[in-house]
């Protein structure tokens, strides 16, 4: 068992991380292209397995948790402070858009292990995430602030496909939002990412999301657009959409701006727009959480289970880290056969999870309240 714990920096606004420094776009694009010339358009990638060069120091679990825990102003204690349903779904919406984050082209997360977890605390957010599945993937997160009387859960099961020069991430699943003090519960769903790699390569997030209120009937719908290749600034991370009363179907506010800088809203009965959320206020100068509790940390926590290869990433010793990529994977088969000759299957620890054709994947938490983390962020 790894006793190295390794938390890397968050992507910030400019999509850098601690992973990012190694790489060059010219050898990055290269290896890509070798890697995938021997791919069937429209292959599934989910089982796809990629060399450490080809890897940030961090797993697929420790990118979602940062999206709610990695924030420099805190939108989600916020929310209770709206003061009818439409401004707090205006703040839910601010809020939504913050989980969004620049990603840097030719790098990826590690595909979690199954029973992998990340359990880390801000303030009186804990957040808990666990690999509920590896075949598909499908990763379960529940955060509780029981300060401010807020709730989350998200079960999500990415699907990533081959599709010529792009590869197409669709995240199936739901978040869900529930603000106790006020009854209200948001349901959501996750824009699709697209990373480019002919004619020029880069990432996006792209497609359509909703925000439904069940309580009140108030519904934000969303669209991110992907950057245009005509060398107009304006069509880079778009995102426009309106706000309206599902009931009246009547359209009460304009929704546009870029996610990363700054989003408005306008009220339909006039002009006046006002600014809702600002990238560089919310996404600039984030640390990386500190382990205050290392005997507390679970031998399935993310930053164990993969820092002797999140180390060898950032040291930029690649032969360290094909070893211990391989000694995970390796773990990981041992594993797999000592359940099936024991005829067992495996059973999450924290969450209740199902799947049916028509609803798709549901996770949820068997606890009420996530407990606080050896782990901690600003």
């Amino acid at each position: 068992m790894d006793t190295k714990i390794v938390l890397s920096k968050p992507l910030s606004l400019e999509g850098q991380s601690d992973s990012d420094e190694h790489y060059e776009a010219p050898n990055i694009l290269h290896r890509i292209l070798s890697l995938f010339k021997n791919m069937r358009q429209g292959s599934d990638l989910s089982c796809f397995k990629l060399p450490p060069v080809f890897n940030m120091p961090k797993s697929q679990l420790q990118c979602y948790a940062e999206s709610v825990y990695c924030t420099s102003s805190d939108l989600l204690s916020n929310l209770n402070s709206g003061k009818t349903p439409l401004d707090r779904l205006i703040l839910v919406v601010a809020w939504s858009i913050s989980t969004i984050r620049p990603l840097r082209f030719g790098v990826a997360p590690y595909n979690p292990t199954l029973g992998e977890t990340h359990h880390v605390s801000k303030g009186n957010l804990n957040v808990l995430l666990e690999q509920v599945s590896h075949h598909p993937p499908v990763s379960a997160l529940h955060a509780t602030d029981d300060k401010e009387n807020i709730e989350m859960t998200w079960c999500h099961s990415p699907i990533s496909k081959f599709n010529g020069t792009l590869v197409e991430t669709k995240v199936h699943g739901k978040r869900q939002l529930k603000l106790q003090n006020h009854g209200e519960t948001y349901e959501m769903s996750s824009p699709n990412l697209v990373i480019r790699i002919l004619p020029i390569p880069g990432t996006d997030w792209v497609g359509n999301v909703s925000i439904r209120c069940q309580e009140t009937g108030l519904v934000a719908e969303l669209n991110y657009i992907g950057q245009s290749f005509f060398g107009f600034r304006a069509g880079r991370r778009l995102i426009k959409g309106k706000i309206f009363d599902s009931l009246s179907m009547k359209i009460l506010y304009k929704i546009e701006g870029h996610w990363d800088s700054t989003v408005t809203v306008r009220n339909t009965t006039n002009t006046e727009a006002r600014v809702i959320y600002d990238a560089k206020e919310v996404l600039s100068g984030l640390q990386a959480p500190i382990v205050q509790d290392p005997e507390s940390v679970w031998p399935t926590e993310t930053a164990l289970v993969w820092g002797e290869l999140s180390q060898a990433i950032l040291s930029k010793d690649w032969e360290k880290a094909r070893e211990a990529k391989k000694t995970v994977e390796e773990r990981q088969r041992e594993l797999f056969k000592e359940r099936e000759s024991k005829g067992g299957n495996w059973v999450p620890k924290h969450f209740l999870v199902s799947y049916s054709k028509e609803g798709g994947w549901e996770c949820s938490p068997i606890q009420k309240s996530v407990p606080k983390a050896p782990i901690a962020t600003l």
